[in-house]
């Protein structure tokens, strides 16, 4: 049998149980709801389920930034909600400080690789005390996954496996430059999420264990720019790896990772982001940033250690939007 046909065979396999899923969701809906069965189908699931959260209008529209502005997804890997919101009250993250506080929010996933597929399609950290697909207040909105054909208020809607695609077919560049070695394409692995953009960087300096890692990444950056065709908008994605294993080395006289030495590395960070956010707005105007994180991490609580495995400390996360 083809890979064509093993891929069709299943294709339709799935749909009979979205099918089956769907229909139970459609048919409770009906008894509680005065919806029709046509409106139901175009917005299950998220359209069924009631918000648990107060009704919150979005505070931008990606319609209007998709196209007009850059935008940049900087993903400070690792980082622990409770360290950034710490170093913010301390001011001593005046960079970040300087575009509004801290969001508190769940992690879309409890490492690397599982969160990056999940924001990649389009599910950013959520709010924290969301208790519902419903209570998301999304940026981008597939509209193919089975949560109903029309994108919600301010969301921007796309078709296609993940953001990317989609930006790319409203005239975006997408660039990918990467830190940890999920986008190092030193292996089959490394090269998947590189695969999703048009153009993808990584070197041995961006590396965890380089000491200066973010440095050398934003000197690539503002390099790069400076080239850059300036009326084709850009979608980045920047990984930046210094908060992950190895930190000891941003905290003096430390020879072992901590909750201190995670917070010296958000402070280092901090410094490296001022120079590429005010370069990247003097060179290429409007800019809108996501920033946030993909998990946190353990430094002995309740005695975890590391990430990937569902401790609070580790599906808590720092998030942000803005414009430059």
């Amino acid at each position: 049998m083809s890979d064509d046909a093993i891929h069709d065979d299943s294709m339709n396999d799935n749909s009979m149980n979205d099918d089956l899923i769907n229909n139970n969701l459609i048919n409770d809906n009906l008894m509680h709801e005065n919806v029709t069965r046509q409106e139901a189908l175009r917005e299950v699931p998220a359209g069924l389920f009631g918000r648990t959260l107060n009704a919150i209008q979005p505070d931008v529209d990606m319609n209007k930034i998709a196209g007009s502005h850059d935008i940049l997804f900087i993903c400070l890997d690792t980082l622990r909600y409770d360290v950034a919101a710490e170093e913010e009250s301390k001011g001593t993250t005046p960079v970040l400080n300087r575009y509004g506080p801290w969001e508190k929010c769940q992690a879309p996933g409890n490492f690397t690789y599982p969160s990056h597929h999940a924001m990649f399609a389009g599910f950013l950290p959520c709010p924290y005390d969301a208790k519902s697909i419903a209570d998301r207040q999304p940026l981008f909105f597939p509209v193919n996954a089975g949560m109903g054909k029309r994108a919600p208020a301010g969301a921007f809607g796309f078709s296609g496996a993940t953001i990317m695609e989609g930006l790319e077919k409203a005239g975006y560049d997408t660039w990918c430059v990467g830190g940890v070695a999920f986008f190092d394409k030193r292996s089959d692995l490394g090269r998947v999420f590189p695969g999703y953009f048009r153009r993808s960087y990584w070197n041995p300096s961006f590396a965890c264990p380089v000491k200066d890692s973010t440095g050398n990444q934003v000197d690539f950056l503002l390099k790069k720019i400076e080239k850059a065709d300036r009326d084709i908008p850009v979608f980045l994605y920047l990984n930046i790896d210094a908060i992950h294993y190895p930190n000891y080395f941003y905290l003096d006289g430390a020879v072992h990772d901590s909750l201190e030495s995670h917070g010296a590395a958000l402070r280092y960070v901090d410094g490296q982001l001022g120079r590429l956010f005010e370069r990247w707005k003097a060179v290429r105007g409007s800019t809108f940033v996501i920033c946030c994180s993909d998990h946190g991490t353990c430094y002995g609580e309740d005695g975890c250690q590391f990430h990937g495995i569902n401790h609070p400390a580790v599906t808590t996360v720092p998030y942000k939007h803005f414009t430059l």
